[in-house]
């Protein structure tokens, strides 16, 4: 059986990350700073050290690095990086700035981009975090950063992964998605990943 890290996990659980991971091939080790939601690790995406080097088959990482400052970002994917083993691979999804940008051009940042199971989500909310969340104490929910899909897979590039691919996911989705393989991988390899973890 493989091993994927689910970092920022929140309480989201195996059956709500992708469907190549959503199966008995792969168990799951859940790392989040808040103990709140019972994860397997507590520990900040900018600093694993308790999980070991090159100790996991793949990462999920689901709309975390955009609440890192910018200067934290290189940290946070050399960390995804450290830990996985060597034809490791780590799946990216955060929201799509330039995507958000449009709607703030047509002057809609107030106005719902979706509606989520936590309610209304407008621009501001993903430029800035969701605002009820921010509001209730839950400070970490605050984003401090963003990409569009080149900025991702150029920061993705520099914190050393060798192979990149990646799409965005336009309304009602406004995100991006990356996958990124430790060692240089074929485009036929990566398009197979991204049919086993990109959305429809």
């Amino acid at each position: 059986m493989a091993n994927f890290l689910h970092v920022g996990c929140g309480r989201q659980r195996k059956d709500r990350t992708t469907a190549g991971f959503n199966t008995p091939a792969w168990q799951e080790c859940r790392l989040d700073i808040d103990r709140a939601v019972q994860p397997d690790i507590v520990g900040t995406i900018t600093d694993m050290r308790l999980v070991a080097d090159g100790s996991m088959d793949a990462l999920y990482s689901s709309h975390n690095i955009e609440h890192l400052y910018p200067h934290e970002i290189p940290l946070a994917l050399r960390e995804f990086h450290r830990v996985l083993c060597p034809d490791g691979f780590a799946v990216i999804t955060c929201p799509d700035l330039q995507s958000v940008a449009e709607l703030i051009a047509q002057d809609k940042l107030m106005e719902p981009a979706y509606h989520s199971p936590a309610g209304p989500i407008s621009p501001l909310d993903i430029l800035y975090g969701h605002r009820p969340a921010v509001a209730a104490g839950n400070l970490w929910m605050a984003h401090h950063s963003g990409f569009t899909l080149r900025s991702l897979m150029g920061a993705v590039r520099e914190s050393g992964f060798a192979s990149v691919i990646g799409r965005r996911r336009p309304a009602p989705a406004y995100a991006l998605w990356v996958i990124a393989t430790k060692t240089q991988q074929p485009e036929s390899a990566l398009r197979t990943l991204a049919a086993l973890h990109f959305p429809p």
